[in-house]
This record gives C-alpha cells, sequence and structure tokens, in this order.
C-alpha cells in the first residue's frame, strides 16, 4: 500500500482544473488493494480537478459513497434497477410482458439465499436482464460505492455505458474520479464548494430525506476537517 504521507506536489496531478483524471493518474494504487479502498492521495487528486477542499470531498464520499465498491475484485457493487429497467424498455418499443418471459430472474426479488449474497443476486438479474437488451440493462443499473445510473454515462465523461462500466471495474480510485466528473458536469460541484450540505444532498439525492442526508454530510465535514 502506497505512504499516505505524501507531499502536495507529489500527489497532485499536473494538470489544469478541466481536465479529467485517468487510471494513470492512480497508478500507486497496488493490484492487491486497489479494490478496497481510498487513499488520503486519491482524494487530494480529486479534490485538486473539482476545485474543492479535500475536507469536503472526503465528508460527501464518506456519506453518499457509503458501500463497498467491490463485490469482489473487477466487479463493481451494483443494484439492478427493474423499475428504471421497465420504463427503458418501453421507450425502446419492448413489451414488460415479452420481456419477463426472456429474463423471469430480472423481474423476480432479489434473491440472496439462492445466489448465496445480495451482490451475486443482484448479478443474476443484470445478466438475465441483458438477454432482452444488454445497453438498457446496464443503463438500468446503478454502479459502484456512488451508486451512479448508467444512464448518467455522458455525465460521467463516457461515450457509452460500455466504457462507464469497464471504467468503474479498475478501482474505488476510479470510481470517486467517475463521481467527480458527474458532480461537475451537472454542476453540483458548485454545492460542494460552498459547502451548500442541503443544496447538494437536494440535487444528488432528491426531496427524499434532505435534512437527513444534509446534516450527515455536515458532520462528515466537521470531523474531516
Amino acid at each position: 500500500m502506497p505512504s499516505l504521507a505524501l507531499t502536495a506536489q507529489q500527489s497532485t496531478p499536473q494538470k489544469s482544473d478541466n481536465t479529467p483524471l485517468t487510471q494513470a493518474d492512480f497508478a500507486d494504487d497496488s493490484p492487491a488493494d486497489r479494490y478496497t479502498r481510498l487513499t488520503n492521495a486519491d482524494y487530494r487528486k480529486v479534490a485538486h480537478e473539482l476545485g474543492v477542499d479535500v475536507a469536503a470531498i472526503k465528508a460527501v464520499s464518506k456519506v453518499e459513497g457509503g458501500s463497498k465498491g467491490f463485490v469482489e475484485p473487477g466487479k463493481p457493487t451494483i443494484n439492478f434497477d427493474i423499475s428504471v429497467f421497465k420504463q427503458r424498455i418501453a421507450k425502446a418499443g419492448i413489451s414488460a410482458a415479452t420481456a419477463r418471459q426472456q429474463a423471469p430472474i430480472a423481474f423476480a426479488r432479489v434473491n440472496t439465499k439462492r445466489y448465496g449474497s445480495y451482490g451475486a443476486a443482484q448479478y443474476a438479474r443484470l445478466e438475465d436482464a441483458s438477454k432482452v437488451n444488454r445497453r438498457i440493462a446496464l443503463e438500468s443499473t446503478f454502479w459502484g460505492m456512488f451508486q451512479i445510473g448508467g444512464f448518467n454515462y455522458r455525465q460521467c465523461g463516457c461515450r457509452d455505458v460500455e466504457e462507464m462500466v469497464q471504467l468503474m471495474g479498475q478501482s474505488e480510485a476510479m470510481q470517486l474520479e467517475l463521481f467527480a466528473r458527474f458532480v461537475k458536469s451537472t454542476g453540483m460541484v458548485k454545492y460542494i464548494r460552498k459547502h451548500d450540505w442541503t443544496g447538494f444532498a437536494r440535487a444528488y439525492n432528491g426531496s427524499r430525506a434532505v435534512g437527513t442526508y444534509s446534516a450527515k454530510i455536515r458532520k462528515a465535514y466537521n470531523s474531516c476537517k
């Protein structure tokens, strides 16, 4: 594991604030641990890219990225959303009845008993939904520790959802980078810069539990300063 005691010059990428980072910028990750943790250097790199203080990106990450990034090496944490899938196949002219016949597992409840874990059960649903339409299935899934919807691939700076999925599988550091691209492209970064946690919670999570989320981020920020 790389040392966390890097100087600002060593840990800050030599890029303009408008240039997204790539996996090469996180080359200090070792194959053994890149799936399981974020380093202080990772946070500093992304904070530099977004123009925010390190404590702010740590706080948001702690609350919004609460889940682990991977169910196993190379397989990001996912949540396949059947409601999103139904909406998107309907727009593609595929009936729910036809899709259900082709992919009964995707339409069933998450079956942890059958598949051994929540993560494995979700992957079973995704794989089944892919029989109907792989692109729509991937776009109907929420990916990584920040649970970004696949339909947001453009906001993450990706040419298509396949690229987003591939990047999500590289490391938690790259998942953090995709989150940074997302909040930057959607304008949510302005709330992080101003430490407007209520505004950020509302923009990121919708109107659901704004007070709860903003209070958690505020508390996390104070502890990270």
